[in-house]
């Protein structure tokens, strides 16, 4: 009786995110490889590094005021050697301004990239397919979707798990003989034995990889369902960038951006000589005059991913003074975990051969979409031709 309530439990939640699922999975694939596919479908947004000391931070963002004029730059983000993204903050009813991607040592544009909407543009492209695996392109109600998908694909991973262990579990004897088979692709099977086997066995030994990537999504998608959930086993430090934004009446003209950017860039160095890390290169510096806060973001060695760095510390944006600080690593044991969990999901860690790994993992979740719904169509079918030729019995009784 329990099996068969899982049985139905996970046809119709795999029926429901089947569609959810083929398309994160297959841009997930495609973004394991995003920096390499930058730089080859775009190279005039993705140059390379280039000889030359980069300009900073506040420098770039002045530049960017110079060529958008009608909005006001807060986020610069050094997505890549050679290429530096900045975002605006436009006034109301006014539209969307792209963002505007610079060398960050000459200061030149190098282009623009829509933010919202579909792709006009070969530029547009992997942006889009990257809006598309975080929020389906729909911006927060697609988080809050997909977010839902993913606790949903979490709970049904450990129903599939356990819809693959041999049906008598008390009968201990041969247990593993009778496992052996859920492991196992039977050559030379019908079209629906092989169909079958591939669902089963792709999900078993891709079966942590699958379970770290959906728990990984609602820790994306719907954040504070997984915090309440992790917090019953970790500890948490309170998120430095969250500060309700001050009365109107306290608001002033935050600091200038070169001022801003020599005491955080300071205060992150006295940081690192104080605990013992070391700084490899900024990340990102953004103002956000919602909350007054002006952030900053670098690469360390307290960061486990090797593309993005995670260290980093928020001022107060009028005063100046420390708001906080965060590192991936060496504070709170929920912060740990948690920053090993999204470098695995994007592939940030352990080299080529993981990202290799995650990118065929994309695939087989699609894969475990497609075989699903193929399984649950040819039962339907049988039942159907089951239930038609006990028709005329029925009626002849």
């Amino acid at each position: 009786m329990m099996r068969a309530i899982f049985v139905f439990l996970h046809r119709w939640a795999g029926l429901a995110m089947a569609a959810f699922l083929i398309l994160v999975g297959i841009t997930g694939s495609i973004l394991v490889f995003l920096p390499e596919l930058n730089h080859w479908l775009t190279p005039n947004l993705y140059p390379g590094p280039s000889g030359g000391a980069e300009l900073s931070a506040s420098a770039l963002l002045r530049r960017a005021e110079e060529l958008t004029p009608q909005a006001r730059p807060t986020r610069i983000f050094f997505a890549a050697p050679g290429t530096a993204i900045v975002s605006f903050e436009t006034k109301p009813g006014a539209p969307e301004i792209d963002a505007l991607y610079l060398d960050p040592v000459s200061g030149d544009a190098l282009g623009r990239v829509k933010q919202k909407g579909l792709p006009e543009s070969l530029g547009d492209v992997l942006p889009f397919i990257d809006r598309l695996h975080w929020s389906l392109a729909l911006g927060p109600w697609g988080e809050w979707l997909l977010g839902v998908v993913a606790l949903t694909w979490t709970i049904d991973c450990f129903i599939a798990f356990y819809l693959t262990l041999p049906a008598n579990l008390l009968r201990r004897r041969g247990f593993l003989a009778r496992w052996k088979s859920a492991w196992l692709i039977k050559p030379g099977a019908s079209f629906y034995r092989l169909n079958f086997d591939l669902h089963r066995a792709s999900g078993l030994w891709l079966y942590p990889l699958l379970l770290v990537l959906a728990w990984s999504g609602v820790c994306f998608d719907l954040n504070v369902v997984y915090r309440g959930a992790m917090g019953l086993v970790f500890d948490f430090a309170p998120p430095i960038w969250k500060r309700e934004a001050p009365p109107a009446s306290d608001r002033r003209e935050p600091l200038p951006f070169e001022e801003a950017e020599r005491i955080v860039r300071d205060l992150m160095a006295e940081r690192a000589a104080r605990e013992g890390f070391t700084i490899d290169r900024r990340t990102n510096f953004s103002l956000d005059r919602e909350t007054g806060l002006y952030v900053y973001g670098v690469h360390s060695s307290r960061d486990v991913g090797e593309k993005y760095g995670g260290t980093t510390i928020a001022i107060d944006g009028y005063t100046g003074a420390v708001h906080g600080f965060q590192a991936p690593t060496g504070g709170k044991g929920g912060d740990t975990a948690t920053e090993w969990l999204l470098e695995l999901h994007m592939a940030n860690v352990f080299g080529l051969p993981y990202r290799i790994l995650v990118c065929v993992a994309g695939v087989a979740i699609a894969l475990l979409s497609i075989t699903g719904t193929i399984i649950w169509w040819k039962k339907r079918c049988a039942r159907r031709l089951h239930d038609k030729r006990s028709e005329p019995a029925l009626v002849d009784g």
